[in-house]
């Protein structure tokens, strides 16, 4: 089954869409939420209203781009189009709201610019609610099966979601079993291990201070 192949696939996909996602996300995040840009809350409608969009009418139109730039088979076709996730921006802006404006100032006042405001002092502060977006982050890619299946043609670089169900029909059922428990372990660790921070951030949202 080439089990660990697929297994080391679906790692490399989800890191890479996770990386993406956090770096992108958190630094408009923390554009809209403290840096005020002109228009900033027409942004965040714009961006909040591609929500209401269903993800099956944006199959075909990332699929005709990410053929035309020839990133079929190759991981850029799952990163970048996860790195736009309007739900997770808005969950990192609304924590970026709650953050005290004098923290920021006192920052600010010794000499501290915009990004080293976010690298030394937002970012800190904000570990729960990045480890609920990881999470969120990397379960959508781990548990994805249309859009790999549309831009991995390659068996060999196919995620384990693809490639257990397109060998499900050449292996015995025990087999198959087997390898979708291993394929969920992985993801059950992470929540064991990261529970605490997961719950911290869920709660993050509904205090303010």
């Amino acid at each position: 089954m080439q089990l660990p192949t697929h297994l080391w696939n679906t790692v490399v996909q989800a890191a890479g869409a996770w990386a993406f996602q956090l770096v992108f996300c958190t630094a408009a995040a923390y554009a809209l939420s403290k840096l005020k840009p002109a228009f900033g809350k027409l942004i965040l409608g714009g961006i909040l209203a591609t929500l209401m969009v269903p993800a099956q009418a944006l199959v075909v139109p990332k699929y005709l781009t990410v053929a035309d730039l020839g990133l079929l088979n190759d991981p850029l076709a799952i990163w970048l189009p996860a790195v736009a996730n309007a739900f997770n921006l808005y969950l990192l802006k609304r924590f970026f709201d709650q953050i005290p404006r004098d923290v920021l100032e006192a920052a600010e006042i010794d000499g501290a610019g915009k990004l080293r405001v976010l690298w030394s002092v937002v970012l800190p502060m904000s570990r729960p609610v990045l480890g609920v977006v990881s999470i969120f982050a990397l379960v959508a890619v781990w548990q994805d099966f249309l859009w790999p299946l549309m831009v991995f043609s390659d068996t060999d670089k196919q995620p384990i979601s693809v490639a257990l169900v397109q060998l499900s029909q050449n292996i015995q059922l025990t087999v198959l079993i087997a390898a979708m428990v291993i394929a969920s372990i992985p993801m059950v660790a992470l929540f064991l291990v990261f529970q605490r921070h997961i719950i911290a951030g869920i709660s993050a949202g509904s205090t303010k201070g």
